[in-house]
């Protein structure tokens, strides 16, 4: 690099690469937070960020998009995260940083192979690295909020362990443009997968903890899903927030007082946010998600608010798929959902 990403900002902000906590040469850590490889650097550790570069298909390509974009999500929301010098939120003013202690655990070890040649052994390999560091996490006793782009690295990964490590009943609010509940993964055929496009289908199957009266799922929209799928969650109990009833009765205060229904009797919550949930409403131009956009979508402050809503009423863990790739402003949302996230799990807690 000629010039890091997150420096010639006029000299608004002044940021030291010299001294910025670095994963790799290009990478610095979130926001700048401590670098957790160990055991002993996780703890007091409240929140834990991990990266998950994996993405689905073969062909070099995933939604009509160049996989290599894809890829680059989980470093790109670091560099630009690495503008933001503190992490005081003047809209709250909180600064995060002074009340919990948040550090970064790095990238998964997924192996190039699992992205080059997604095989179903492949695929669980990576599914494996992911779970390994989400694990640490929330042994240490920390959230871990994991960034990345495809099931099941950034979806799966973090749910199965929530839910083997978890007592009691498990809650799950979830942003989508889509549902994500085929019967079988329809890239290998096979039962063990749990794909871009049957994950939520296989997380309720395979993790029986997971309860789907618990089920608060938000954005859905259109004319994507099979009417099966949609009446049979709703049968047993899930609840179902399509944009349009976000837009004509709830709003965002209203969507918001609906998350009570993850909690309701569960000992955790599972929060995942798909972020073509945005469509062509964010901040970028919805063509950039190739085939994953659609009209309608949450705008940057509704998906903010949601999610400093849920810091608040407490989560397990959390992770991201299908950010929208190559925009700066698009990887600064993500930074900023966390950020404002991890603001919520302050205040909840009365620091």
């Amino acid at each position: 690099m000629s010039k890091a990403p997150w420096e010639g900002m006029g000299g608004y902000t002044n940021i030291d690469s010299e001294t910025l906590s670095m994963i790799n040469d290009e990478t610095p850590t979130f926001m700048g937070v401590p670098l957790a490889r160990s055991t002993g650097d996780l703890s007091g550790a409240d929140v834990a960020i991990i990266g998950a570069p994996y993405v689905a298909g073969a062909r070099g390509k995933y939604a009509g998009v160049d996989k290599a974009e894809w890829l680059a999500a989980p470093k790109r929301v670091r560099q630009q995260s690495a503008r933001y010098p503190s992490g005081y939120i003047q809209e709250l003013d909180v600064d995060i940083f002074e009340k919990l202690r948040v550090v970064d655990m790095g990238d998964a070890d997924i192996a190039p192979e699992c992205n080059l040649d997604p095989t179903a052994e492949n695929i669980l390999k990576a599914q494996a690295a992911v779970e390994v560091l989400v694990n640490r996490a929330l042994e240490a006793g920390a959230v871990p909020i994991v960034v990345g782009q495809n099931s099941p690295c950034s979806s799966y990964a973090i749910a199965k362990p929530i839910a083997e490590r978890s007592s009691g009943k498990v809650g799950m609010i979830s942003t989508d443009t889509h549902w994500d509940s085929r019967p079988l993964d329809y890239l290998t055929g096979d039962e063990r997968i749990a794909g871009s496009g049957n994950w939520k289908s296989k997380t309720f199957s395979s993790c029986p903890n997971f309860s789907i009266p618990n089920l608060v799922e938000i954005g859905e929209r259109g004319m994507l899903e099979e009417a099966a799928i949609v009446r049979n969650y709703m049968a047993q109990g899930a609840h179902f927030y399509p944009m349009w009833k976000v837009r004509t009765e709830l709003g965002i205060s209203g969507l918001c007082e609906e998350l009570r229904h993850a909690y309701d009797g569960t000992d955790d919550v599972y929060v995942h946010f798909d972020m073509d949930i945005l469509g062509g409403a964010g901040p970028a131009p919805g063509d950039i998600l190739g085939e994953l956009a659609e009209p309608m979508g949450m705008t940057d402050y509704e998906i903010i608010r949601l999610a400093h809503e849920i810091g608040k009423r407490g989560l397990t863990g959390m992770s991201f798929i299908c950010i929208p790739p190559g925009s700066m402003v698009t990887y600064r949302l993500i930074v900023y959902i966390i950020a404002f996230l991890i603001a919520g799990i302050a205040l909840s807690r009365g620091n």
